[in-house]
C-alpha cells in the first residue's frame, strides 16, 4: 500500500515525476543510455539543465528581468557560506527565525559584522519576528521564507533598499510572491523540487561582484553563472528529477493554481487542529506556515492510540521535530489534499473515542 507520507524531507514527489525519473535511470529519451552515466557535457543532458534553469525563472516570473538560476550541490547549508562570501563587505542583517536562520548567522559570522534584526529564539521560534528596522547602509538582509521545524512562515516580507536574501528551501514555488523583490533566493531541491542532492539559486545578476574578498572558484556565483551552471559535474539525477517535477508544475498551471490546492490542504488541517481539543497547534496563528502544520497532543495518554490509528492508516513522516515535540504534518506541492483528509479522519476519529 502507498503510504501518505508527510515527511518533511527528503519528501513526496509526484507520482509521474517518480515514474519518468525512474525509467531514465534505465534507459533515457530511449537512448540505449541510462540518465546516470551519460556524460555532463553531452547534448542530452546540456538540455536537460538549460530547461530547468529556464522552467525555475520561468515560473518565478523572472524571464528577462537580470536573474540567472543554478543549481548547485551542497545543500542550502552550503549558501550559508556562499551569500556571505558573495556579498558580505562590511555588514550584513540577519532575521533570526528558526534553526536554520541560526545556522546561517552562525555561518556568516565567520567572515564580518552580522546583526541580529530579530529574533523568535525566546519563543522556541513558534513566531515570526515583526516591527525590526534595516539599517540602510547593510550589504543585504537575510531572511528564511519558511520554518519547517517550527512550522512557521513569513507572511508580508520586508521592504528595504538592500538586497533581500531569502532561503525558501521548504516553500519554494508554493505561493505566489512579487519575487522580484528578492535580490537572492536559494532552495534544497528535497521539499518541493526533487530528491537532495542540488540546491537553486536565483540570483540578480547585478548584486554579484561588489566584494573585494577573493572568493574561491567553487564558491562564486559568478563563475557558476559563465559555466551554465556546469562549472563541475553536476548532480545528474536530482537535477533532472527537479526538471520534471517543474514540468508537472507548469502543467498544473504553475505557482498560482498549486497555491489554491496548498490552501486548501492548509486550512483542513489548521480547521482540525483548532476544533478537535485533543491537539493544540505550536506555532502562533498567524504566522502558521501552509507547507509544515506543527502540533501536540494534549493527552500523553492517548498517544499510542493516536500513533497505532495513524499507522494503520498508512500515514507516515508526523512525528515532530526532536526541538518542538508532538507532530508535524508537512504538506508540500505534491502532497494530495486526499491524504490530508486521511489524516484529518485519523484526527478526529481519536476524538471519538477519548
Amino acid at each position: 500500500m502507498k503510504k501518505h507520507n508527510f515527511s518533511a524531507g527528503p519528501s513526496i514527489l509526484p507520482p509521474e515525476v517518480l515514474i519518468k525519473a525512474s525509467q531514465a535511470v534505465v534507459d533515457l529519451d530511449d537512448s540505449g543510455l541510462s540518465l546516470i552515466e551519460i556524460s555532463h557535457r553531452s547534448k542530452a543532458f546540456v538540455d536537460i539543465m538549460e530547461n530547468a534553469r529556464a522552467l525555475a525563472l520561468e515560473l518565478l516570473g523572472l524571464e528577462g528581468k537580470g536573474y540567472k538560476a543554478l543549481f548547485l550541490q551542497g545543500g542550502a547549508s552550503t549558501q550559508f557560506l556562499m551569500v556571505a562570501l558573495n556579498l558580505l563587505e562590511k555588514r550584513a542583517g540577519y532575521l533570526n527565525s528558526g534553526a536554520w536562520a541560526d545556522k546561517a548567522i552562525k555561518e556568516a559570522k565567520i567572515y564580518d559584522d552580522i546583526y541580529e534584526v530579530g529574533s523568535s529564539k525566546d519563543a522556541n521560534y513558534n513566531y515570526i519576528p515583526k516591527g525590526y528596522d534595516v539599517p540602510s547602509d547593510y550589504d543585504y538582509l537575510h531572511v528564511t521564507s519558511n520554518n519547517t521545524i517550527y512550522g512557521t512562515q513569513i507572511k508580508d516580507f520586508p521592504k528595504c533598499d538592500i538586497p533581500l536574501v531569502c532561503d525558501m528551501s521548504s516553500d519554494i514555488f508554493s505561493r505566489t510572491l512579487d519575487f522580484t523583490q528578492f535580490g537572492l533566493i536559494y532552495a534544497g531541491a528535497q521539499k518541493n523540487m526533487g530528491p537532495s542532492g542540488t540546491t537553486l539559486v536565483v540570483v540578480r545578476e547585478d548584486i554579484l561582484g561588489k566584494v573585494s574578498r577573493k572568493i574561491p572558484s567553487m564558491m562564486d556565483y559568478k563563475i557558476h553563472i559563465s559555466k551554465g551552471s556546469m562549472f563541475n559535474t553536476p548532480p545528474v539525477f536530482p537535477i533532472y528529477t527537479s526538471m520534471l517535477t517543474l514540468e508537472w508544475l507548469k502543467g498544473l498551471g504553475g505557482i498560482k493554481a498549486i497555491e489554491k490546492e496548498n490552501e486548501k490542504k492548509s486550512r483542513l488541517m489548521y480547521s482540525e487542529i483548532d476544533l478537535n481539543p485533543l491537539f493544540k497547534g505550536f506555532a502562533a496563528k498567524e504566522d502558521r506556515s501552509d507547507m509544515n502544520a506543527t502540533f501536540t497532543l494534549e493527552n500523553e495518554n492517548l498517544k499510542d492510540t493516536f500513533e497505532s490509528m495513524l499507522k494503520e492508516a498508512g500515514i507516515s513522516g508526523v512525528n515532530g521535530h526532536r526541538s518542538v515535540g508532538g507532530y508535524r504534518a508537512s504538506m508540500y506541492n505534491a502532497m494530495p489534499l486526499d491524504s490530508v483528509k486521511v489524516l484529518v479522519e485519523v484526527m478526529s476519529e481519536l476524538e471519538s473515542k477519548a
